[in-house]
C-alpha cells in the first residue's frame, strides 16, 4: 500500500474520533480575519477569479423551464450568489446524453435537468444567467455531464421500456435487481462530440468555463474507473474516455478557455466494507477501484489533455455520505485529499498547457473562515468550494471578508432542504434559510417596514419562534418573546449534545446573537405562558410556537419506572447515564440513532436500538442515514429491526422479533430506500416468523414519537381570546427544522 493511498484509509479509519483532534476546527470564529488568502486572486486559464471562494454544484433539477432553459427561479438563484461576493459559481450538472442515457430525459422529451444541447431556444436563459453573475464580479463555469449511467433512476424501464446504461454490465444503484445496459462505443463517441459542442455553446453564451462532473459514480467516473469500467477494446483503457473527452473540448474551445474536472481521489469501497464487499450482491463486481496512484497518475494525464483545475473529494453513491458529507462528517473532511494532490502536482511539476500551476479547490464541510483560511495558507489546497454554506447563507463571502463571522447563519448539515429536496421530486431548498430555491419569489419587499406596528407575543424560543420574532421585528414590530426554559434553542439544545452535532452549536449560538442584537425584542426566558399571561399582556397578535413532547407509548410496564425514560430527556441530561451501562432504545428513527450513537461512541455503552419497521431513519437523507447505519455497526450497536416490545420488566425488556426470510438488513448502508410513491416492483416479500426475545437493561430510552405542544393554541383560539393568533413550527405541523422555518417566515412576513 503507498504512502498516499495509508492517508487516505486514515481519513476513513477516523470517520468515530476525528472529534477527539478536530473538533475546533468546526467554530465559526474570526481569529485569523482579514482573510488575505481566502480573498486574493487567481488565474485559470484565461480568466482571473476574484477570490479562492467557489460555489460547488448543487443539482438545480426542476429549476429550469420544462424545456430545459433557464427559468428566472433559476437564474434570480445563482444571481443571489454572485451578490454575497463568492468568486466563482458552477452550476448543477447538465447532461449532455439525452437521447443516449434514458435515466436523464422524462417521455415527451421532458427533463428535469436544465438543458443547454439541441436547441438555441435554451441559449438566451444561459446568456442571461452568466451575464448577470458577472455584474457582480463572479465568473461562471457550467458543469456538464456525460450521463447518470447506474447511478440514474430505473423508472425508465417503466416508462420508455429502456435500460439504464454504464460502461459495463452493472447493477443500477437504485434497484440492484435492474442491470445497466453496456454503454456502445459509438455511443461513447457521441457522448464525446456532445459535450465538445456543449462547450463551444457554453462559451458562445459567455459562460467563463466548463466542469466535467467526473467523480461519485456518475457516467464520466463509471467509464474512468476499472471498478465499474470492465470493458475490452477502444474504451477498455479506464483513462481512454476521460482524455478523448478533454482533448475533445480542448480543440473546440481553444487553449484558454478554462477546463475543470471534478474526480474522487479513490472511491473507498474497499476501506470501506473491507472483505465484507465480496458478499454484498450489488457491490461484488466494484472490488478493482482505481488507487489512489492510479488517480494522480490520470489527472497528471488529464492535464497534459487540456484540464486547467480540480476540485477533488472520496467516494461514490454506494456509501452517499462521502460524496455528500453528512452532518456527523469532520470539519474539512477532505483536506488531506486536496493536500496530497497538491503535493503530487508539485513533486511532479505539473502544468496546465498555458505554463501555469493547477489549481486544486477543496471540498468537504468547509463553511468555517478561520478553517478555510487555514486550509490555504497552509497549502493544502488552492481555493475552497462551499455549496450548502452558500445556501444557507449566500451573504457567506461578503460577511467573511467584512469581518462579520458572528452574523454567518450556518449549515447544519441536514440536507433536508438541499439534496432531500430533489430527490423527493422538488427543487433545491435550505432548512434554514426559506429564501434559498425562492429569490424569484422574495426580493426583500416582504421585509419591508410595516405602516402601523403591532405588540406581538410570540411563544416558544426554538428555532420556528426566534426565525418569526427575528423577522418581525425587522419589519417593526414589537415583540416579546417568551421561553419557559432558561435558555434560548428549543430541541436544538438537547439535539446537539452528541459531538457529532457539532453544527447544530453553531446554529444555536447564531440564533441566541441574533435575538440579543435584535432591537424590539423583549426575552422573558423561565416563564411559562398561560392564556391569561397573554390576556393580561394587551398584545395585538400572537404566535404559538410551543414545539413538543417527547411521548412513552402505553407498552405494559413502561410507566412509572426509574430507569425508563426517553431518548430526548437523555439527551437534556447527559448525566443521567454513566458510561459503560446497558441501554436498550426503543425506536430506530433519527433521534434513537442519533442518542445510539452517542451513548455507544462517547459513553461506551452497550446499546441495543429496537424498531418495528424493516429499516432505521426512514425517511432521513441518504447520505446522514447511511453514515449513521454504517457508523452504528462500527462500534458495535445491535438492532433488532422487524420487532415489537410487548412489555418492560425490572430488568428486561420482553419483545417478539420476526426472524423470517427477506427481513432487511438493519445496517445496510450501500443500498438507498427509495422514496415513499416509488414501488419496487422486485422487491420481496418478508416473510412471517415471530418468536419471542428478552433484552436484559440498565435503562431503556424511547425515542418511539412525540405529541404536539398545541393546547396553548386551541384555548385561546376558543371565544377569540386574542384577535390574530398563529400557531407554527412542531405544534403546528410535527415535522423538521425545514418546515419549522418555513412556517415562522411566512406568518412573521404576515402580521
Amino acid at each position: 500500500m503507498s504512502d498516499f493511498q495509508k492517508r487516505v484509509q486514515k481519513i476513513v479509519d477516523e470517520q468515530g474520533s476525528w472529534y477527539e483532534r478536530k473538533l475546533d476546527d468546526g467554530l465559526m470564529s474570526s481569529n485569523l480575519y482579514p482573510y488575505d488568502a481566502m480573498f486574493s486572486p487567481i488565474k485559470v486559464g484565461g480568466i482571473t477569479i476574484k477570490n479562492r471562494l467557489v460555489m460547488g454544484p448543487m443539482g438545480n433539477v426542476n429549476m429550469a423551464d420544462e424545456t430545459g432553459k433557464p427559468s428566472k427561479k433559476m437564474i434570480e438563484y445563482f444571481t443571489s450568489r454572485a451578490k454575497g461576493g463568492v468568486g466563482l459559481i458552477t452550476s448543477g450538472l447538465i447532461p449532455v446524453t439525452h437521447g443516449i442515457d434514458p435515466t436523464v430525459t422524462e417521455p415527451n422529451d421532458l427533463s428535469y435537468f436544465p438543458r443547454i444541447d439541441a436547441s438555441r431556444t435554451r441559449y438566451a436563459g444561459w446568456r442571461d444567467l452568466s451575464e448577470q453573475c458577472h455584474a457582480y464580479g463572479a465568473k461562471f463555469f457550467i458543469q456538464l455531464t456525460p450521463g447518470l449511467g447506474r447511478v440514474g433512476s430505473p423508472e425508465c424501464l417503466m416508462t420508455k421500456h429502456r435500460l439504464p446504461v454504464s460502461a459495463s454490465t452493472n447493477p443500477n444503484f437504485y434497484i440492484p435487481e435492474i442491470p445497466c445496459k453496456k454503454l456502445s462505443d459509438r455511443n461513447a463517441a457521441r457522448i464525446i462530440k456532445n459535450a465538445a459542442q456543449a462547450a463551444c455553446d457554453a462559451k458562445a453564451a459567455t459562460i467563463d468555463g466548463v466542469y466535467l462532473h467526473g467523480h461519485e459514480g456518475y457516467l464520466l467516473e463509471q467509464m474512468s474507473n476499472p471498478a465499474f469500467n470492465r470493458r475490452h477494446g477502444k474504451y477498455g483503457d479506464y483513462e481512454r474516455f476521460g482524455l478523448d473527452l478533454v482533448k475533445e473540448i480542448r480543440e473546440r474551445v481553444g487553449a484558454k478557455y478554462p477546463i475543470m474536472y471534478r474526480i474522487d481521489l479513490s472511491l473507498v469501497l474497499k476501506e470501506t466494507y473491507g472483505d465484507k464487499l465480496s458478499s454484498i450482491k450489488s457491490l461484488k463486481k466494484f472490488k478493482n477501484e482505481r488507487t489512489v496512484d492510479q488517480s494522480l497518475q490520470y489527472m497528471k494525464h488529464l492535464v497534459e489533455a487540456g484540464v486547467d483545475m480540480f476540485d477533488v473529494d472520496l467516494g461514490c453513491y454506494d456509501h452517499w455520505w462521502y460524496p455528500h458529507p453528512s452532518s456527523g462528517m469532520a470539519p474539512g473532511c477532505y483536506l488531506d485529499v486536496s493536500k496530497i494532490v497538491k503535493e503530487y502536482f508539485r513533486d511532479n511539476d505539473i502544468k496546465s498547457n498555458l505554463g501555469l500551476d493547477v489549481p486544486v479547490v477543496a471540498v468537504g464541510k468547509l463553511g468555517y473562515p478561520d478553517l478555510a483560511e487555514r486550509a490555504i495558507r497552509q497549502n493544502q489546497c488552492d481555493m475552497i468550494m462551499l455549496a450548502r454554506p452558500l445556501l444557507a447563507d449566500p451573504e457567506w463571502p461578503n460577511k467573511a471578508y467584512s469581518g462579520k463571522v458572528s452574523d454567518i447563519r450556518p449549515c447544519i448539515g441536514d440536507q433536508e432542504g438541499c439534496i432531500n429536496e430533489f430527490v423527493e421530486g422538488g427543487h433545491i431548498q435550505c432548512a434554514l434559510n426559506p429564501i434559498t430555491g425562492f429569490e424569484d419569489v422574495f426580493n426583500g419587499s416582504e421585509l419591508a417596514k410595516v405602516d402601523v406596528p403591532k405588540k406581538v407575543a410570540v411563544v416558544g424560543g426554538g428555532p420556528s419562534g426566534i426565525m418569526c420574532a427575528l423577522v418581525l421585528v425587522k419589519r417593526g414590530h414589537e415583540v416579546t418573546l417568551f421561553e419557559k426554559e432558561s435558555e434560548l434553542g428549543g430541541m436544538i439544545i438537547p439535539g446537539s449534545v452528541p459531538k457529532i452535532k457539532f453544527d447544530m452549536v453553531n446554529y444555536r449560538e447564531y440564533l441566541v446573537r441574533q435575538v440579543k442584537k435584535a432591537q424590539n425584542i423583549t426575552l422573558r426566558l423561565n416563564c411559562e405562558v398561560t392564556e391569561q399571561i397573554l390576556v393580561d399582556g394587551e398584545f395585538d397578535s400572537a404566535v404559538i410556537a410551543c414545539g413538543t413532547t417527547a411521548i412513552i407509548p402505553p407498552i405494559e410496564g413502561a410507566k412509572d419506572r426509574e430507569r425508563v425514560s426517553t431518548a430526548i430527556n437523555l439527551l437534556s441530561n447527559p448525566e443521567m447515564i454513566a458510561e459503560n451501562k446497558r441501554v436498550v432504545i426503543v425506536g430506530g428513527g433519527d433521534v434513537g440513532c442519533e442518542a445510539a450513537y452517542y451513548l455507544a461512541q462517547e459513553k461506551k455503552c452497550d446499546v441495543v436500538v429496537v424498531e418495528m419497521l424493516g429499516n432505521l431513519m426512514n425517511g432521513s437523507c441518504t447520505a446522514n442515514r447511511g453514515y449513521l447505519l454504517y457508523n452504528l455497526n462500527r462500534v458495535g450497536v445491535r438492532v433488532h429491526n422487524c420487532t415489537k416490545v410487548l412489555k418492560i420488566e425490572d430488568d428486561r425488556v420482553l419483545a417478539s422479533k420476526n426472524f423470517g426470510k427477506n427481513v432487511p438488513d438493519p445496517f445496510n448502508s450501500w443500498n438507498p430506500l427509495l422514496p415513499e410513491n416509488i414501488k419496487n416492483p422486485l422487491a420481496k416479500k418478508i416473510k412471517d416468523d415471530f418468536r419471542p426475545l428478552e433484552i436484559d437493561y440498565d435503562y431503556v430510552l424511547f425515542a418511539a414519537g412525540v405529541k404536539k405542544n398545541d393546547s396553548l393554541y386551541f384555548n385561546l383560539q376558543r371565544g377569540a381570546k386574542i384577535k390574530d393568533l398563529h400557531n407554527i413550527g412542531d405544534s403546528c405541523n410535527l415535522g423538521r427544522v425545514f418546515e419549522a422555518i418555513k412556517s415562522a417566515y411566512h406568518v412573521g412576513t404576515l402580521i
